[in-house]
């Protein structure tokens, strides 16, 4: 089951535990030293999907027009937990949150910051890609976006 709450909504453990999870898969699997509890996370809407052990094993934060980019909202901080991959919980998350930025937000156009590795997966959603490769935190990504039909 998909949970999806501002942040004002979440719980002291839920807060926890998302945090637990980015730390897990960008700063230990992927050692990646980055500031990853920035000011977006408080006015982003976060979404996730828990195990029987309440554990979260797939998130991701959307965040609105002007937080990352100023005329797109966004989509970032996507992760599935290394013991749950290729169990489609990424496509499941990633249509969840596209579907409530653009049924339950109104929104009209969404931009990502996709590593360079996923640009082929993102493009199965449909997000296209704009401009050329660069590295974010030592990372290539691709910006890709997609616009509401």
């Amino acid at each position: 089951m998909i949970t999806i709450k501002k942040y004002n909504e979440l719980s002291s453990l839920e807060v926890y535990k998302i945090l637990q999870a980015r730390s897990e898969v960008f700063v230990v699997e992927q050692k990646c030293i980055y500031q990853d509890i920035d000011s977006k996370d408080i006015d982003g809407i976060h979404c996730f999907i828990k195990n029987d052990d309440n554990n979260i094993i797939a998130y991701l934060r959307i965040l609105g027009i002007g937080v990352s980019y100023k005329d797109a909202s966004s989509i970032g901080r996507v992760l599935v937990t290394l013991d749950n991959r290729g169990k489609g919980y990424a496509k499941i998350i990633m249509k969840a949150a596209v579907k409530y930025l653009f049924e339950e937000l109104h929104e009209n156009i969404i931009m990502i910051s996709a590593q360079k590795y996923l640009e082929s997966f993102y493009s199965t959603l449909g997000f296209v890609t704009k401009g050329i490769d660069y590295l974010e935190d030592d990372i290539p990504h691709i910006k890709m976006i997609l616009k509401k039909k």
